[in-house]
């Protein structure tokens, strides 16, 4: 029987584009130190996070999609490919081992689920907490 450290990753994010690399991974940084999924989030220098995650609740491919559909710009270059392509493969593999297979669908919206809950905590005005009945009154 395997251990539980056994699905625990540690993968890097860097940050690259025309948008300011440090600055992007201070707003990564500050996001997914708030999702419950991700174990731990730190950022050895100013472009990159490391993030600490189980494989089984979360993928890199999700992580960087998430940081994708909300705007961050990841380094593309051909190593970053190449390390996600493996980084991809090998989750992939270990999530069809234990029955939780990625489907492209889990895929789609990936930044909704990951950071819905983050949203709702904040206070950014956007809710009215009247009661539904006073709310619909016309």
């Amino acid at each position: 029987m395997e251990s539980d450290t056994a699905y625990i990753r540690r993968r890097e994010l860097a940050f690259r584009g025309p948008q300011d690399p440090q600055a992007q991974a201070e707003g990564a940084w500050l996001m997914l130190r708030e999702v419950p999924r991700i174990r731990e989030v730190h950022a050895p220098d100013g472009h990159r996070l490391v993030v600490t995650y189980d494989v089984r609740e979360i993928t890199y491919v999700e992580l960087e999609q998430a940081l994708t559909e909300v705007g961050f710009q990841l380094d593309n270059s051909l190593l970053a490919k190449l390390r996600r392509a493996l980084y991809q493969y090998n989750e992939d593999t270990i999530r069809a081992n234990l029955g939780l297979e990625t489907r492209p669908e889990t895929l789609q919206g990936a930044a909704q689920r990951i950071f819905v809950n983050l949203y709702r905590h904040q206070d950014h005005g956007c809710r009215d907490h009247r009661p539904r009945h006073w709310r619909e009154y016309l």
